[in-house]
């Protein structure tokens, strides 16, 4: 009896020692999917690369790109995709205007190059 008081009061420690660790965690994704999303006024389209398109290369680049509260993006980190791709993703992301916001936001752009888009 002794032996079972002790397994239930340890499970219960780890039930509520995990439920603990996970809160900070779970209140940051809130506040990750709270952010909203800035409309863009201005899109350009990439260049799909000659290099890629002779290699046949596709596939989606995602850029996180740093705006300022007028619109403008400022800087540009790549999240993931193709070298061959990332500079042409790059390059049009930064002549993106988006609409106004009271401050500076990061939002992440996607592109994505296919056959269809190689010609």
């Amino acid at each position: 009896m002794k032996l079972r008081l002790g397994l239930m009061g340890l499970a219960l420690a780890l039930m509520l020692g995990e439920s603990l660790a996970l809160s900070p965690k779970g209140s940051a994704q809130e506040n990750s999917t709270e952010a909203t999303k800035r409309k863009v006024r201005v899109r350009t389209v990439p260049d799909y690369p000659s290099l890629a398109k002779q290699l046949k290369v596709t596939g989606k680049v995602k850029i996180e790109a740093t705006v300022t509260a007028d619109g403008h993006v400022t800087t540009t980190r790549v999240i993931g995709g193709s070298p061959l791709l990332v500079n042409s993703a790059i390059d049009a992301v930064k002549k993106w205007r988006f609409e106004a916001a009271p401050k500076e936001t990061t939002e992440i752009v996607e592109f994505e190059f296919d056959s269809q888009s190689a010609k």
